[in-house]
């Protein structure tokens, strides 16, 4: 019957029969209804009266105790499942229905508190056997219920809905971060004399109005150092001390920011900077920790781009989606830029391969999410973040974006890329078709001759069957006997001639990158709590519904494309002037790394649980320069450099302190310590044992055996570089995650499992 009513209703919705056709159709719908419902309804109603008295004395004040304060009140309750009814248990929640009345032996809600499976309730620990044996015989006796009885906790009904979490979405577009960037108006202030660029204005204007003054200058070695260390991470040497201190032209100082920019050493101390925040590691960490190949061509085209002064939009896409730029088949460097993808943890044997997975998206988007927008979009993974205006939808529509990638396979064919030309790539793919062709062949033949060597020898008196293990063996025996000297020659030529091509490769230059599995990428589903396991509604690619999201618009990909086109969409959004977060967030970085803290205290949070900025109007004509000056960094550093607010000493004062003790109003310049790469760095200077050389392979310095003890096999994965070049620069040292030079561990270098916005800094006596 229920064939028949489909048939008839599919063919009325499509106009190919009048109403008059469909009428029984519609009253056998009407009947089917009404039965569905029944039993759900007389199986509350038929419970036996022994088994309502057993819910009621034995159930009920277990469902209370030990379930209702997850799983009763609406505003707690834990992965969408209510025990208040019967309907609401017999529902079920995010992980689906939790009782099976057909199967109850099956039932999901008996395998969490017998603790099979991932799911574990209560999850403090486990129920005493004789209360799970209550809940096993209630499932099994068709979860009887008091009829009418709802376990709601009293006054969560009735009671008037308490505001929490995060504001709406059209309450947060007026906050702050998300408000689209206008050129702030320079301030007027008093002590115009003080003011050398609008940096000054706004910093002077702050304290003017709290009634205090700005430091003094710092003495000009001091700022020498200063400027040296910001912009090189190397001490200067005494000559160039000596001949800035006797420089008496009124640029002197301006001068050497120049020579400084223009130095190769300046892309080496800015260049770590990124590194620390796309979480750059050169291994994969958990037990095994083995090395990513080539992961070192990334570390130089970071490198080489801030020498460049690359535009910082221009930067970001090549990180994105270098790989579908047209100029890609000829620049090495937009493939190179895609080592992004490449640089977190990977764990090469996952007990959920699926789930792995979309770690591994996770990891992206959060990258995405904190380094480009400052916002801690991860959060959304399971739920809809508890802070900001970020629903669940919004993280999986711009996980959809990376939905088609391949995923890291530790240097297999899918990871890495030969960084050569068109017409080199080219030729290269014709040689790689070519000896793996070869390849084929040498083993096709090869295995023929060992099939007739098996037929041969097997038909000889006294034979048994040969196994498929065998032949190898029997045949570096025998067979020379039994397929001819001449023809078994020509067996060992080919055997040698496949393991030689199975071995080596087509010589060239490699690159780690990202790679997609062609032009249409699969579905993306919401993951019920995070659990690829558990799909939810389907989504598509699109912006944070916060900052004017929208669904993408996706172009069709080109005939023969080998990606979706998907990254390039995002990293046109994300680096363009329409999403306000861009331009503040690096804007903020660069305010950061010079003056020892940002504007924003919280560089990758710049959403409400985020520190706000001290100096918003500055930071905003900051973010509005930086787009103005063609996204260029070099003269942002110019600009910042040459303030007069950047050139105050760190001298204390005694009202100031107590009337600003964090420097939030940047009265004086803070003290910093050098990082760990300066210390090293400035060490092997000063000793005169500095390898300024640059580019390349890591390196690796020599580490106690002790330090190596703690690794699970001794020096596994850390080669013992020459004398020489262990003096590199430490920008250059081989990042292995589980395992660091002593000097650069103890002065708190990157944590690398993450983006690193913000270096620890301890001062303790072990140092």
């Amino acid at each position: 019957m229920i064939n028949d009513v489909r048939y008839y209703m599919s063919r009325f919705v499509r106009g190919f029969v009048p109403i008059a056709a469909v009428r029984p159709a519609l009253a056998a719908i009407s009947i089917i209804a009404i039965l569905a419902s029944v039993p759900a309804v007389r199986a509350a109603d038929a419970a036996k009266p022994e088994d309502l008295q057993f819910f009621e004395k034995q159930v009920r004040p277990l469902l209370e105790a030990r379930c209702l304060k997850c799983h009763g009140a609406e505003a707690k309750v834990k992965g969408g499942l209510h025990l208040t009814s019967r309907e609401s248990v017999l529902k079920g929640g995010e992980q689906g229905v939790v009782v099976s009345l057909d199967q109850p032996d099956k039932s999901l809600l008996l395998a969490a508190i017998e603790y099979e499976g991932e799911l574990k309730m209560p999850p403090k620990g486990k129920l005493p056997a004789e209360e799970a044996q209550i809940l096993t015989r209630w499932v099994k006796s068709g979860v009887p219920w008091t009829p009418g009885l709802d376990l709601t906790p009293a006054g969560v009904a009735s009671a008037e809905p308490v505001r929490s979490g995060p504001p709406t979405i059209e309450e947060a577009k007026s906050f702050w971060s998300f408000k689209p960037i206008e050129k702030s108006a320079v301030p007027q202030v008093h002590h115009v004399k003080w003011v050398r660029n609008p940096i000054d204005a706004f910093v002077l204007a702050k304290l003017e109005s709290k009634g205090m003054s700005p430091a003094q200058p710092a003495d000009r070695i001091a700022l020498l150092r200063r400027a040296y260390y910001d912009l090189t991470g190397l001490p200067p040497m005494p000559a160039e001390v000596n001949a800035f201190v006797a420089d008496p032209s009124p640029d002197a100082y301006e001068k050497v920011i120049d020579k400084l920019l223009a130095s190769p050493h300046y892309g080496e101390k800015w260049g770590r900077y990124w590194l620390d925040l796309v979480r750059y590691g050169e291994s994969n960490s958990y037990e095994r920790d083995n090395p990513k190949p080539n992961v070192w061509r990334f570390r130089d085209y970071v490198i080489r781009s801030f020498n460049d002064d690359k535009p910082y939009n221009r930067f970001v896409k090549e990180q994105l989606a270098g790989d579908e730029m047209p100029e890609a088949a000829e620049n090495a460097d937009p493939i190179i830029a895609t080592g992004f993808y490449r640089l977190g943890i990977w764990d090469d044997e996952p007990n959920d391969r699926l789930q792995a997975r979309y770690d591994n998206l996770d990891d992206l988007v959060t990258a995405t999410g904190q380094v480009f927008l400052g916002l801690t979009v991860d959060c959304a993974r399971c739920h809809n973040h508890k802070i900001d205006p970020i629903p669940q939808a919004d993280y999986y529509r711009l996980l959809a974006f990376f939905q088609n990638i391949n995923g890291y396979s530790n240097g297999g064919p899918t990871d890495e890329m030969p960084i050569v030309s068109a017409a080199g790539r080219q030729a290269y793919e014709a040689r790689r078709k070519e000896r793996e062709e070869r390849r084929k062949n040498a083993e096709a033949t090869a295995r023929q001759m060992e099939e007739d060597f098996r037929q041969l020898l097997s038909g000889e008196p006294g034979r048994v069957k040969i196994a498929d293990a065998e032949i190898p063996h029997l045949i570096r025996k025998e067979g020379k006997r039994v397929l001819g000297a001449e023809r078994f020659a020509q067996y060992e030529k080919l055997r040698k001639e496949f393991d030689s091509l199975a071995k080596d490769s087509v010589s060239t230059d490699m690159a780690l990158c990202v790679t997609e599995r062609g032009a249409h990428a699969p579905d993306t589903f919401i993951c019920l709590r995070g659990n690829a396991n558990v799909p939810g509604d389907k989504v598509v690619p699109g912006f944070p519904q916060v900052l004017g999201g929208r669904d993408a618009v996706i172009p069709e990909p080109p005939k023969g494309a080998k990606t979706s086109g998907r990254r390039t969409v995002l990293a046109n959004w994300i680096a363009s002037t329409e999403n306000p977060l861009f331009a503040r967030v690096m804007a903020n970085r660069l305010f950061q790394y010079h003056f020892g803290r940002g504007i924003v205290r919280s560089p990758n949070n710049f959403g409400t649980q985020g520190d706000k900025p001290t100096h918003p109007e500055l930071l905003d004509w900051l973010a509005t320069q930086f787009v103005e000056g063609g996204w260029r960094m070099k003269s942002m550093h110019r600009l910042i450099m040459t303030s007069n607010a950047y050139r105050m000493s760190s001298k204390g004062d005694p009202a100031a302190l107590a009337a600003d003790p964090q420097n939030d109003l940047l009265w004086r310049f803070d003290l910093r310590r050098l990082t760990a790469e300066e210390l090293r760095d400035s060490i092997l200077s000063l000793d005169g044992t500095l390898n300024l050389k640059m580019y390349g392979p890591s390196v690796y310095p020599h580490i106690p055996r002790e330090v190596m003890a703690g690794q699970s096999v001794p020096g596994k994965g850390w080669d013992q570089s020459t004398p020489e070049e262990a003096a590199r620069r430490s920008v250059y040292v081989h990042v292995k995650r589980s395992l660091q030079v002593p000097i650069l561990q103890s002065f708190d270098t990157a944590e690398t499992d993450r983006s690193c916005p913000v270096r620890f800094v301890t001062v303790q006596p072990t140092q």
